[in-house]
């Protein structure tokens, strides 16, 4: 899974699926292609995630390199400790979970970890006293999967920031002493912007963190609880020289808000955002926002005109439109009061829908594409509720994006509520779940045809995603005429 996905992030979502019309070993160098690698195995690029805990150790004088998984083996007969990240290790995140209860079918992300950890060199250095701590966003699976986490012979996992923390951890695994088998890092443990250290090594696609944390509240969302802390334009222009000097010129900002970058609360910093978006175009020809809200895309517009502000600078003959992923989450005024009363604000929970449609329209009119979700299955959940969602739904359909449904996970402050499973799927989940379907397939097309993949060299995989949307359009209007839905 150490991919960098044809530098298209979007193209990592598929790694959540099982393979769809194609051979496995097809979408898998579809979505997640294998990276270059120096002759010792190190990729160029590696994920962002464990570049931050890489740099951590290196600055604590410890011996330690990002592997390629195909090139562990050599390194194994002398390693003492084996580190493990994964973006969804069991396929229990959204959308794996979807795909999963969709096709029953278990996706190619959670089988390639499975593969991986069951490879004979792996085995064999546990054998010779390897110490293996997995983390990552995901750490919290092994908590669901015990059986996996004896299985494989996992000693610790770090759920949670782990920069300050890792450095000890590493430390106790070399000199033989015993560890926790699990360690959860806190609101009061986290780091603060100092203690973070600047990655050594190029990030995948280019990827710069700016800030963490969100001051939204959501309940049904981990980030939530972490403090919020805004990375100087000093420190995030180390990062951007690093992955420069690598040749990377396409890259990601990263935050769960681009758009609240130095912001008073909820209110937008139009000048701190503006220098960010100048300074990351001094190094990147092209790049995108991991995420925005739908309200601070709406407010940012309306009161700053920021929106064609930083398009303005942003978009050109190299740069033709900026990617996004958002959150529609509900269509439902009454969830959202119950679980995110603040996902609308500075709006009041009530103009949601409209926040959502605004938003959108202002997305479309500037070229930005968004990735959207919703979830399904939210704790108190209602079939009127479900119904709002499919309206809102249709209100987009002129917009360019693709919607994503997700199952509700029980993270964040509901994470001791129960999941939604596929035998809880009625008649009006099944109705989201093709308008969702229907709205991507037909922007997807598009999407893919006159902005996402350009030249003679992107050709080959242009024509098989548009092969497998194709046959995904067939396979869906099938099981239509099956349920006499069509």
């Amino acid at each position: 899974m150490m991919s960098n996905h044809h530098g298209k992030e979007f193209l990592g979502f598929l790694t959540t699926s099982p393979a769809v019309g194609v051979p496995e070993r097809v979408w898998m160098w579809i979505c997640a292609p294998k990276l270059k690698v120096d002759r010792e195995g190190r990729p160029i690029e590696a994920p962002y995630g464990m570049r931050k805990v890489e740099a951590a150790l290196l600055e604590a004088g410890i011996s330690a390199a990002i592997i390629d998984p195909d090139h562990l083996a050599k390194h194994l007969k002398h390693a003492k400790v084996l580190m493990i990240g994964h973006h969804d290790y069991f396929a229990m995140c959204s959308p794996s979970i979807e795909w999963w209860a969709i096709t029953g079918r278990e996706p190619v992300n959670s089988k390639s970890f499975k593969a991986l950890m069951t490879r004979p060199e792996i085995r064999e250095a546990k054998k010779r006293g390897l110490v293996i701590i997995a983390g990552g966003p995901a750490a919290w699976q092994w908590l669901w999967r015990t059986d996996y986490w004896r299985e494989f012979g996992v000693d610790t996992v770090v759920d949670g920031e782990c920069e300050k923390v890792i450095v000890d951890l590493v430390e106790a695994a070399l000199n033989g002493d015993p560890l926790p088998a699990y360690v959860y890092v806190g609101t009061s443990d986290v780091p603060s912007v100092e203690e973070i250290p600047t990655i050594k090594g190029a990030s995948v696609n280019g990827l710069v963190e700016i800030m963490r944390g969100c001051p939204r509240g959501c309940k049904f969302c981990p980030v939530t609880i972490r403090p919020l802390r805004f990375y100087p334009l000093e420190k995030i222009e180390k990062e951007l020289r690093v992955n420069y000097a690598a040749g990377i010129k396409h890259g990601i900002i990263h935050s769960e808000d681009v758009l609240l970058y130095g912001a008073r609360g909820l209110e937008p910093n139009p000048k701190a955002l503006l220098k960010l978006h100048e300074l990351v175009k001094k190094y990147y020809e092209t790049f995108a926002w991991s995420h925005v809200t739908l309200a601070c895309v709406k407010y940012s517009q309306e009161k700053y005109r920021l929106i064609t502000k930083i398009t303005e600078r942003c978009l050109d003959e190299r740069q033709r439109y900026l990617g996004v992923e958002v959150g529609i989450e509900t269509g439902s005024v009454r969830l959202i009061k119950e679980i995110m009363p603040a996902k609308a604000a500075p709006y009041p929970p009530e103009e949601w829908p409209n926040v959502v449609e605004d938003a959108f329209a202002i997305m479309h009119d500037h070229n930005i594409v968004p990735a959207a979700t919703f979830i399904l299955g939210l704790p108190g959940e209602k079939e009127e509720d479900v119904i709002a969602t499919i309206e809102l739904i249709e209100r987009l359909k002129d917009y360019r994006s693709l919607i994503v449904p997700m199952f509700f996970v029980p993270l964040g402050a509901l994470k001791d509520r129960g999941w939604f499973r596929r035998e809880m799927i009625t008649d009006v989940h099944i109705e989201a779940l093709r308008k969702a379907m229907w709205h991507t397939a037909k922007w997807a097309e598009d999407i893919v045809s006159r902005i996402y993949f350009r030249g003679l060299k992107q050709a080959p995989l242009k024509l098989l995603i548009r092969g497998v949307i194709a046959y995904i359009k067939w396979r869906v209007r099938r099981v239509e005429r099956q349920l006499g839905l069509s």
